[in-house]
């Protein structure tokens, strides 16, 4: 279902709790409503009502999801200006070229996990998205 984006400052920054298989909804709210926005390549659960970490990013032209993502490994520091949908500033933030994420997905309707290396664009996606998990105003 596509959902609204919260713009709630209080809301966003709050620290997201561990999801569950049981979130698959929310998964597929993610996907639903990043697929209806024309410039969204990346949203957390937050960013639309739920206080799961579980983040939805772009990546080579089809949605990906990750439960409960974190960065394992980090290298080659750079800082970037970021917008995002749900804050109307422009922030300045420290982003890493290339990283390893630790993350689940939902198969046989378990969680099991996984580890993804990422460069560039696609980890610059990814990180926003975690931040938004660590309750970070980007």
């Amino acid at each position: 279902m596509i959902k609204d984006i919260v713009k709630d400052r209080d809301f966003l920054s709050q620290p997201a709790e561990p999801a569950t298989a049981d979130d698959a909804e929310v998964a597929q709210d993610l996907r639903d409503t990043i697929e209806s926005l024309e410039d969204c390549v990346c949203l957390a659960a937050n960013q639309i009502g739920s206080r799961k970490a579980v983040i939805a990013y772009e990546d080579n032209g089809r949605v990906a999801v990750m439960f409960n993502p974190k960065i394992k490994m980090a290298a080659q520091p750079y800082r970037v200006q970021e917008s995002c949908l749900s804050l109307e500033e422009v922030s300045e933030v420290k982003r890493f070229q290339m990283i390893s994420v630790g993350y689940q997905v939902i198969s046989n309707g378990k969680l099991v996990s996984r580890t993804k290396r990422l460069s560039g664009w696609t980890a610059e996606l990814v990180q926003h998205g975690i931040d938004h998990c660590a309750g970070k105003l980007v």
